[in-house]
C-alpha cells in the first residue's frame, strides 16, 4: 500500500487551518479596493530557457523538499538562480498580505485551495498566460478554484479528494457493507451501533469553517448548494440545504456519531480502539497515519476505503483540496516564475514530485504513470476528484463558514432546527456580504 509521511502531511494540514483561520487578513487589504482584472492581462511565455533570479515563497510543510524539483528545473535552465523563503503557515497569510500592499513580494507562491478566494480578491497576482497549460489536462474542479470571472489566475499543483475510511474488520463483525448513499450510510452506522460500536461515524464536528465545508458537500449531494452559481449572493438557507443538515445532525442526535470530535488529530485514535469504525469525508492521508499509530501494513489489515456516498437522487459529491502556484503583479521575474510553473504542472514533474513528497497530481495523464496505478487509495482519490465540490469563491468565505458552522453547532447542542440555523447563518452571511 501507498504511504504517507505522517509528520509532513499532518503539518501541512496543520498549515491549512492555520491559513484559512487567517484568510481575513487579506479580505479588504491589499491594493486598495482593485480587484482581479477583468478580461485578464495575459502574455504569452516563450520557450527560451529561464534567466535571472527567482524568489519563491513557500507555505506550509509542502516547501520542505521542493529543492529537488529545483534541481531538476535547472537541468534545462542553467542560467536560473532560485531562492526559496519557507515562512510558516500561520504568518503565510499576514506577510504576503504586507508584502503585496509594499510591492515587495516574491517572484512565485503557491496557495492552498481554501485561501486562493481570499488572495485572488487582492488583485495582486497576474492571470495565468495564454497558452502557458491547457485547462483540460487538469481536474475540472481544481483548476476552477482558481478562476475569477472566467480569468484564470492560479495553475493546479497538486489535488486530493476525501472519502469513506472504514474499519473492514469492524464491518464485517456487524454485517455493514459500504454506505453507498445517505441511506446506507445511515444503515451502516446503525448496524455498527448494534454490534457495539460506541460512535461508529467520525464526522467533523468542530462546529468551523471545515464542518460547514462537510455541509456543503452534503448539500451538494442533495442538490444544494452554499451561493448562486454568479456568486452574487448566499444560498445558505435553501431547501436542499435545509434537508442536508438535517440528514447531518441526524447522525449525531442518534448516536451514531459523537458531536464532540474526534478533533482531527484525534480521528486515527478513535479510530484505531473503535470507539469509531468510519471517516466520513476524510482526507487520504488518514490512511497513512493508521499505519504510522499502530504499525506497517495495519491499514492494509484493517481498513477499506470508498468514495462519498451519493444523495437521496443520486447526486455525488466529494470534498477535495490542493495546492496551485501564483504570479504577484509586482513579480520582478515573471518569465522564470511561469515557466517554472509551466515546468511543474508537466506529468514527468507531477510523478517526480511525487515520488517525492506524496502529493497527488492535479495532471490527470500524471495519474496513468505505473507509480500512480494499481493503488486502492489512489484509485479512490481519483475517483473522487471527477465530483469534487468547489468552495465559494468569494473572500469572505472563511468568515461565512465559521457562522455556517457555529449555527451547526447549535442544531446538534442547542435544539435549533436546521431551518432556524439556516436562516439566521444566511441572514449574517448577506451582512457579510461577498467581499469582493
Amino acid at each position: 500500500m501507498h504511504t504517507y509521511p505522517s509528520s509532513r502531511r499532518r503539518a501541512t494540514m496543520l498549515g491549512i487551518a492555520l491559513v484559512a483561520s487567517s484568510a481575513l487578513l487579506l479580505t479588504g487589504c491589499g491594493r486598495g479596493a482593485d480587484t482581479p482584472a477583468a478580461g485578464g492581462d495575459a502574455t504569452t511565455v516563450d520557450d527560451k530557457p529561464a534567466t535571472g533570479t527567482l524568489e519563491i515563497w513557500t507555505e506550509g510543510a509542502d516547501g520542505a523538499e521542493l529543492p529537488q524539483m529545483f534541481d531538476e528545473f535547472k537541468k534545462d535552465n542553467p542560467d536560473v538562480e532560485i531562492n526559496m523563503t519557507q515562512i510558516p503557515g500561520e504568518e503565510f497569510a499576514s506577510k504576503m498580505t504586507a508584502a503585496i500592499t509594499a510591492g515587495t513580494v516574491p517572484d512565485l507562491i503557491y496557495s492552498f485551495t481554501e485561501t486562493q478566494a481570499s488572495l485572488i480578491a487582492t488583485g495582486g497576482f497576474d492571470p495565468v498566460p495564454d497558452g502557458l497549460v491547457n485547462k483540460d489536462d487538469f481536474f475540472e474542479v481544481i483548476w476552477d478554484n482558481s478562476v475569477y470571472d472566467d480569468v484564470a489566475y492560479g495553475v493546479p499543483w497538486y489535488a486530493y479528494a476525501d472519502m469513506v475510511i472504514y474499519r473492514s474488520d469492524l464491518a464485517e463483525a456487524a454485517g455493514a457493507e459500504a454506505p453507498k448513499d445517505w441511506d446506507g450510510l445511515r444503515t451502516f452506522g446503525e448496524k455498527l451501533k448494534d454490534s457495539g460500536v460506541e460512535y461508529p461515524l467520525a464526522l467533523y464536528a468542530a462546529y468551523d469553517a471545515y464542518t460547514a465545508r462537510q455541509l456543503l458537500t452534503f448539500a451538494k449531494q442533495n442538490g444544494g448548494g452554499f451561493i448562486s452559481d454568479d456568486l452574487s449572493e448566499w444560498t445558505i438557507n435553501s431547501p436542499e440545504n435545509v434537508e442536508a443538515l438535517e440528514y447531518w445532525s441526524s447522525l449525531i442526535k442518534d448516536g451514531l456519531a459523537s458531536p464532540d470530535g474526534p478533533a482531527f488529530l484525534d480521528t486515527v485514535s478513535w479510530s484505531s480502539t473503535g470507539k469509531n469504525a468510519a471517516i466520513i469525508d476524510g482526507g487520504p492521508w488518514f490512511v497513512g497515519w493508521f499505519d504510522d499509530a499502530n504499525g506497517e501494513g495495519w491499514a492494509d489489515e484493517n481498513l477499506s476505503l470508498s468514495t462519498m456516498p451519493v444523495g437521496p437522487d443520486g447526486d455525488a459529491a466529494t470534498t477535495v483540496g490542493g495546492g496551485s502556484w501564483f504570479v504577484p503583479t509586482d513579480s520582478e521575474n515573471k518569465d522564470a516564475a511561469w515557466k517554472f510553473t509551466r515546468f511543474m504542472s508537466e506529468p514527468s514533474s507531477q510523478v517526480e514530485w511525487f515520488k517525492i513528497f506524496k502529493n497527488m497530481p492535479a495532471v490527470k495523464a500524471a495519474w496513468e504513470d505505473p507509480a500512480l496505478t494499481g493503488d486502492r487509495l489512489l484509485e479512490t482519490v481519483q475517483a473522487g476528484l471527477e465530483t469534487g465540490v468547489t468552495l465559494p469563491k468569494v473572500s469572505t468565505w472563511t468568515q461565512v463558514g465559521t457562522v455556517i458552522g457555529e449555527q451547526m453547532e447549535k442544531v446538534v447542542r442547542g435544539g435549533v432546527s436546521a431551518q432556524d440555523a439556516l436562516d439566521a447563518a444566511q441572514q449574517q452571511a448577506e451582512s457579510i456580504g461577498m467581499g469582493n
